[in-house]
């Protein structure tokens, strides 16, 4: 997939003799996603639950999914393959200048309870994949390459979302090594007894100085490439989210000889909310609203809900439209109670900032798909990434991968191709080989 001419798609000049060495061809790509694919099959063997694929933090599939990637990384040709002080899979390859801070890329390899085998985990083996064909031949990036496996990102275990990133990015919340998982398991404790040592993630975290930027392969995790028929897009900015459960409290009564005029119906009050929340989310583009849980406690058939309860999500890349969106919901909430004669109580449970993609790693993302010979094209991501701790301290970029299956994930049905897969392999290496670091 190197560029027709000896020159880049987008026109910047001419491809370097380094350069060249560390771009695919289409031979190479295919191979390479060929190569993710297989692994990912394989990687998929180690699950806590016959049948499904379920790795949770710390099981013993995990362990064995940690010590596939490890060997995986060291056949590859990596230089250095470790395993850090919260159990993430961290392998270096030297790059031409040691002295220059990393480019750091990666993803997590737990997974949700039954899920797909590439949420994640294609963010981890497509670099290692595209590593094994530099190493092949010799050929080094200019900035150390550090391929990272999360240990953990979903939370399944402990509801610890992003907590190996967050040991990266030096905002690891060590009170929560005193939690416990279902059977009473501290964290601290399962840690050691799987050789990790929490009284060294602090020393684990990186300096911002040293990671010229943190880039993330990833999984649409939506149907939009699909629809458009594009295996690639560049990511302009993880969605920030806000939630609240929100608590109506009304009065309950006989179904069959309360009038309507005289009622004080929650479950009516929370319709009239959830509709709103469809018309204002659908008003501007890619704000998204959700009621995703919905509830009359206590609820018979023949008594009007004297109560109900909601949960509320509400995203955007940008925050302030995010939050007027939230404002809006939470004005006609109000209105609908006094309307209606309803108590509310709203307990906000989530406040995580919108991580916008730096703009100069938008560009060489975008100039890298084009390098495949797909048209670029930029998008949001509505879900969220590792990357968005690891902005924290370093300036981050996402490269987007078609899902087939409608653009299902979280699902045993979520799938890629091996032809995108290798159109990705052939993105990444184009990116690696003309990276910049950004301006901070």
């Amino acid at each position: 997939m190197a560029p027709a001419g000896n020159r880049t798609r987008d026109g910047t000049g001419e491809v370097t003799a380094a350069e060249a060495a560390l771009m695919l061809d289409t031979g190479q790509a295919r191979a390479a996603g060929e190569r993710v694919i297989a692994w990912a099959e394989a990687l998929a063997a180690h699950t806590d639950h016959p049948g499904q694929l379920t790795v949770a933090y710390l099981t013993p599939a995990h362990r064995q999914a940690s010590l596939e990637l490890r060997q995986r990384m060291r056949e590859a040709g990596f230089d250095e393959v470790l395993e850090d002080a919260v159990g993430n899979v961290v392998g270096r390859y030297r790059g031409r200048e040691p002295d220059a801070p990393a480019l750091v890329t990666g993803s997590h390899f737990d997974t949700v309870r039954d899920g797909g085998r590439y949420d994640g985990r294609l963010g981890v083996l497509l670099p290692i994949a595209v590593v094994a064909e530099y190493a092949a031949r010799g050929a080094r990036p200019r900035h150390t390459l550090e391929v990272v496996g999360f240990a953990e990102e979903e939370g399944l275990r402990f509801h610890s979302a992003f907590l190996a990133s967050s040991a990266l990015a030096g905002s690891f919340d060590f009170g929560l090594l005193e939690r416990t998982d279902a059977d009473g398991t501290r964290m601290d404790d399962l840690m050691r007894a799987h050789g990790l040592a929490p009284e060294a993630i602090a020393g684990g975290a990186r300096d911002p100085s040293r990671v010229a930027a943190f880039v993330e392969v990833h999984i649409e995790q939506g149907p939009v490439l699909l629809e458009r028929g594009l295996a690639l897009g560049a990511v302009s900015s993880i969605n920030g989210a806000r939630r609240v459960m929100v608590r109506l409290r009304g009065v309950a009564g006989h179904a069959g000889t309360t009038p309507m005029a005289m009622r004080r119906d929650a479950g009516a009050a929370a319709a009239e909310v959830v509709l709103f929340v469809e018309r204002r989310c659908a008003s501007q583009p890619d704000l998204v609203g959700t009621v995703g849980m919905l509830a009359v406690p206590g609820g018979s058939t023949n008594v009007i809900p004297g109560a109900c309860e909601f949960s509320l999500d509400v995203r955007a890349p940008q925050d302030a439209v995010r939050d007027a969106a939230l404002e809006d919901i939470l004005a006609e909430i109000a209105a609908v109670c006094e309307r209606r004669g309803i108590a509310c109580e709203l307990e906000h449970t989530m406040n995580v900032p919108a991580a916008p993609c730096h703009p100069e790693l938008r560009a060489q993302w975008r100039a890298a798909i084009e390098a495949t010979g797909q048209a670029p094209i930029e998008l949001p991501s509505g879900a969220g990434h590792d990357a968005m701790k690891m902005a924290e301290i370093a300036p981050i970029g996402m490269l987007f991968v078609r899902c087939g299956a409608g653009g299902i994930s979280h699902n045993p049905l979520e799938t890629i191709t091996a032809e995108d897969a290798g159109a990705a392999a052939g993105a990444f290496a184009a990116f690696v080989a003309r990276f910049r670091a950004p301006a901070r």
